[in-house]
């Protein structure tokens, strides 16, 4: 296990900088698949698969679920929802609360002060289990559970048919 050594001022700065550079990643790989999501058939949206979640659908509410989980977490939500325990909407519902999440993330990330980094946020999991991490730690969580699940969709919509795919690596966001 790793652990950030203590920064100076001029460090936390670094840090909050990227951490700003990996919400806009996450919201710029996002977009990108939800206008993949915007080009298939609704059958393709509900074809059942074999893979972490049933479907195309289910695969896309869970990383539209988990950012906006993450958000309610971050910011003390009482009694936050996974959305993926609930939704019962239209493709373009989840697309709405998708993008109305991106904007959240954004603005979160650029407004959480650093001193705040080291804080314990508390997390209750879709089992019901409790448990704390830092923030600092639980951020680059979500970035990377969200890169895993968009790595998901895009073997679905291929699996589905849908071709008409784009990188959505790190590397290729910072060489754009």
């Amino acid at each position: 296990m790793t652990t950030l050594s203590i920064l100076t001022e001029n460090g936390n700065d670094c840090l909050k900088g990227y951490f700003i550079e990996l919400a806009d990643f996450n919201n710029w790989a996002d977009n990108r698949a939800i206008d993949w999501l915007t080009q298939i058939t609704d059958e393709q949206w509900d074809q059942v698969a074999i893979s972490s979640f049933g479907s195309i659908r289910e695969t896309a509410v869970h990383i539209a679920s988990a950012k906006k989980i993450w958000i309610d977490f971050w910011t003390d939500v009482q009694n936050p929802v996974y959305l993926s325990s609930e939704f019962k909407g239209t493709r373009e519902d989840l697309i709405d609360i998708w993008k109305t999440t991106s904007a959240e993330l954004k603005s979160f990330i650029e407004n959480y002060p650093i001193e705040n980094y080291t804080n314990e946020i508390y997390v209750k999991k879709p089992n019901g289990e409790l448990s704390t991490m830092e923030f600092r730690k639980t951020f680059p969580h979500m970035i990377n559970h969200s890169t895993y699940h968009r790595g998901q969709l895009v073997t679905l919509l291929r699996q589905s048919g849908f071709l008409n795919l784009s990188n959505t690596d790190l590397f290729t966001y910072y060489n754009i």
